[in-house]
């Protein structure tokens, strides 16, 4: 009789993985079939499908070359090693890396072809950041490279307009003959080695996506072009595993816009272990993974639960509160858009006052949400020792040191994200980090950081440091003088449209929104002793 197999047998998990799912058939067979069109004709119901199991990262075999016309081209002349192309990126299309000086010239001697060679030379920049400084601390001199993956970018030219007045990219159409040199450049790309420790500066910050082990989230998903909450996921592993390692951690994900496009079969984004749960339950069932992870010994790995406005702020607020509640390491990124965009656009309670959407239309009686929004942070201080942070991928610095900060806290730690929905919100493509910028600048959605471990007063662990005017009402744009209020931010999005008459003029609902949200600056400012 064949002996039964210890699946909690912790000495043998490469076996025992290997058991489950046999890699090299599902990318050949199961991804080929899907790649090439024949799945539904072809395919077998196999264990595989049964079992509900996607492996590891089988997004990066997904091609979306042919979904937009155009694609963003690199000017490294431009180019200044800021990062924020790559750290905005929602689809892992554009990445970074730094080479040593005289390691590329050996790369590059190996290409035969003059053309070719003399491309790839031109891909690299020698920026302040990585070539003057290291070469003045005596470390030999880095050029930088920016590729682009043709078959992930979706080209909604959010890394365009994270570039800003450096003008190193630009949009292009594209061509069978471009498309060809891209995937050529993003081949030598990959065949490089990996950015040497030595140009990773650990107080920069942006950088970390220059590290192998951060690049956890491997793109082919299917989320919409320039995808608010695929940044924020990317960003959260790139932290967790720049400083933990890909080997430490594990997410728990809760049903929405995460869950589809991060497993629609046969494709998944994530290097990690991952996990799809109903968005009603996923802390609980965080509860029981962590505490078989403690029993296991293996407290050290990182557990992140994955949710939106439903399993966090509505259907899913009572098991996260349980969860708070119980004191276990576990964080929680929640991926706020203000509105259910996987179920077609309908209103949640973190959706604000005089929102248009669906089961809260604007009409002749009822213009809009009549609720005022639920403001989940301030809710979470109130539990018992709970690290809190909201922040926006934006501001990459802010939500960087949440991510960090809520790693390092022995607790639970809560990270509420702005995440914009471009569809729902009426934005386009290229419009997440803007109006993330902007919500924080129109107190749309203040920026904050809440750590128990900084005092035993509200005012000793609340910081709102990253808001401008932190001690002004409205902030005031330094160039322009206009007052970057609700109204200011509500003009920018098409979900508030229909307040505006033809003068440009806002309606009364539009100013009680305003109001709610001066309202809600204020408490914080006295809550963080401010006012």
């Amino acid at each position: 009789m064949e002996e039964k197999k210890n699946y909690f047998d912790t000495e043998n998990l490469e076996e025992i993985y290997k058991d489950i799912i046999d890699i090299g058939y599902f990318n050949e067979q199961v991804v080929g079939a899907y790649n090439n069109g024949t799945a539904e004709e072809e395919l077998p119901a196999d264990i595989y499908t049964a079992r509900s199991i996607i492996p590891a990262g089988t997004g990066a075999l997904r091609d979306f070359s042919y979904i937009a016309p155009e694609i963003p081209l690199f000017n490294s002349d431009n180019c200044v090693g800021c990062m924020e192309c790559v750290t905005e990126c929602p689809d892992t299309a554009i990445l970074g890396k730094v080479i040593p000086e005289s390691k590329l010239e050996e790369e590059l001697n190996k290409i035969q072809d003059p053309v070719k060679r003399e491309h790839l030379r031109r891909q690299f920049a020698k920026t302040t950041k990585y070539y003057d400084v290291p070469k003045r601390k005596g470390i030999e001199p880095g050029l930088f490279m920016i590729a682009i993956d043709p078959t992930k970018c979706k080209g909604c030219a959010e890394c365009v307009f994270a570039c800003g007045d450096h003008n190193a990219l630009q949009m292009v159409k594209k061509t069978r003959e471009n498309l060809k040199t891209y995937k050529e450049t993003f081949e030598f790309y990959t065949k490089l080695p990996e950015t040497p420790k030595e140009y990773i500066q650990d107080k920069v910050l942006a950088d970390m996506m220059l590290a192998g082990k951060s690049l956890l989230y491997v793109g082919g998903a299917g989320s919409c072009m320039g995808c608010g909450e695929a940044t924020a996921i990317r960003m959260m592993l790139a932290a967790t595993g720049f400083v933990y390692g890909p080997e430490n951690i594990g997410i728990v994900a809760a049903t929405g816009c995460n869950t589809v496009y991060s497993s629609t079969y046969p494709y998944n984004p994530f290097r990690v272990p991952w996990i799809n749960s109903l968005f009603e339950n996923a802390p609980a069932v965080a509860i029981g993974i962590r505490a078989r992870w403690d029993q296991m010994g293996w407290q050290h790995k990182r557990l992140w639960v994955i949710g939106g406005d439903g399993a966090m702020y509505d259907i899913g607020f009572q098991s996260l509160s349980r969860m708070l509640a119980s004191g276990m390491d576990i964080k929680v990124l929640v991926l706020d858009t203000q509105v259910y965009s996987n179920t077609g656009g309908q209103s949640s309670t973190s959706s604000y006052l005089g929102q248009d959407t669906k089961l809260s239309a604007y009409g002749k009686e009822i213009k809009g949400k009549s609720e005022r929004r639920k403001e989940l942070a301030q809710i979470i201080m109130m539990h018992p020792d709970v690290f809190v942070a909201q922040t926006t991928a934006a501001h990459i610095n802010h939500f960087y040191r949440s991510i960090i900060s809520a790693n390092e806290y022995p607790g639970p730690a809560v990270v509420i994200v702005y995440t914009t929905c471009q569809p729902e919100h009426g934005v386009g493509d290229d419009m997440a980090m803007h109006q993330a910028r902007l919500a924080v600048e129109s107190r749309a959605f203040p920026l904050l950081i809440y750590d128990p471990r900084k005092g035993e007063t509200i005012k000793e662990r609340l910081s709102l440091q990253g808001n401008p005017a932190v001690k002004e009402d409205w902030y005031v744009h330094p160039k322009t003088g206009e007052v970057i209020d609700f109204i200011y931010f509500a003009r920018t999005e098409g979900r508030f449209a229909k307040h505006f008459d033809k003068d440009g003029n806002p309606d009364e609902v539009l100013l009680k929104a305003q109001e709610d949200r001066l309202k809600n600056w204020r408490l914080l400012q006295e809550l963080a002793g401010l006012r």
